[in-house]
């Protein structure tokens, strides 16, 4: 029989976050080493939930010898930076996901590959993204579930990374609200405009990482029969529903970034547009002094109004008067 004592066996090395042995009914045996579990699958009512972050080829090579994975899933697990996508390999799905984190106020973002088998789990994370290790805890809470197999792990990890997008959907929209002042103002502002596009940078990559999961977790909730009981269905449903608005927020942020820049460039064209119209009202008003004062400007030998002693008020009411009409004018017309 197997020993079912707490005690935790030393880790393979770093790259081995969690190596768990569960009974069939939900109950934790124990911690194992890497090495342990061809032992452990000797024992008919067991499954093995192994947690890996970003493994060498050796400990990937191990895990393919222990669980009989499928070659191409393995090289693609070594490769990383894949596509989010959902292979069968006979009895096994291989898993591809997207994750995301916020790290010092910036989003990072990194993938989960996972190997889903009728007795093993195994999650390989790579790049950003938080630890699955609250998501094997809430699972062994409800060994009842867990009971159920590795699927009832597979829901609690892409329901724990679906709802880590929640908070940063969040963080988005109160970063957009704080930008409100500044998209409104008369002024360009460089880094408004910079970090508008950065958001909208970040969520044109938030949303490749989160549409594509709506397929995946559709297809967990309609196939697989082998792999997926029919009472895990309406969970993988759930997550199914939190992803959808997930990426229904991300749609509505992006669309609501979209508007903020065109008004904000609208408000600095607009203001720059007054400008220029006063700038021109004032430039016809010096123009018209300028053209009648040229006229002295020419070597004329005889011009009438020079020997007569009240040309000189006369020239100058009449400019005023032009000047005058010309700014009533434009006053109307609101250039000035």
């Amino acid at each position: 029989m197997l020993d079912v004592s707490p005690a935790n066996s030393p880790p393979d090395s770093p790259m081995v976050v969690n190596c768990v042995a569960y009974r069939n009914d939900g109950t934790r045996l124990r911690d194992i080493s890497v090495d342990d579990i061809s032992e452990i699958l000797k024992e008919p009512e067991t499954f093995v939930w192994v947690g890996l972050h970003e493994p060498d080829s050796a400990l990937l090579l191990k895990l393919q010898e222990e669980f009989d994975l499928h070659d191409l899933a393995v090289e693609d697990a070594q490769q990383a930076h894949q596509r989010t996508k959902i292979e069968a390999y006979g009895d096994s799905l291989f898993i591809v996901v997207q994750t995301a984190q916020l790290i010092s106020g910036h989003i990072a973002f990194g993938e989960t590959h996972i190997f889903l088998g009728k007795r093993y789990l195994i999650t390989v994370r790579h790049g950003a993204s938080l630890s699955y290790t609250p998501a094997r805890r809430s699972c062994e809470k409800t060994p009842e579930m867990l009971a159920l197999g590795p699927s009832y792990g597979l829901y609690g990890v892409l329901d724990f990374i679906v709802d880590n997008l929640l908070p940063i959907v969040r963080d988005f929209r109160e970063e957009l609200q704080d930008l409100e002042k500044d998209i409104f103002a008369d002024t360009l502002n460089r880094d408004t405009v910079r970090r508008l596009y950065d958001m909208q940078r970040d969520l044109m990559t938030l949303r490749l990482a989160a549409a594509p999961m709506q397929d995946i977790i559709n297809q967990l909730v309609r196939l697989h029969p082998n792999l997926i009981p029919d009472d895990l269905r309406v969970y993988f449903r759930d997550v199914y529903n939190h992803v959808f608005r997930v990426n229904e927020s991300i749609s509505a942020m992006r669309e609501m970034l979209t508007a903020a820049i065109h008004v904000n460039l609208s408000l600095v064209t607009f203001g720059q547009n007054e400008v220029m119209k006063k700038l021109a009202g004032w430039a016809a008003m010096l123009a018209a002094p300028t053209l009648i004062t040229s006229w002295y400007g020419m070597n004329f030998t005889h011009m009438p109004e020079l020997n007569q002693p009240w040309a000189y008020p006369i020239i100058m009411g009449v400019v005023a008067c032009v000047v005058g009409t010309i700014y009533l004018w434009l006053k109307r017309a609101k250039w000035l």
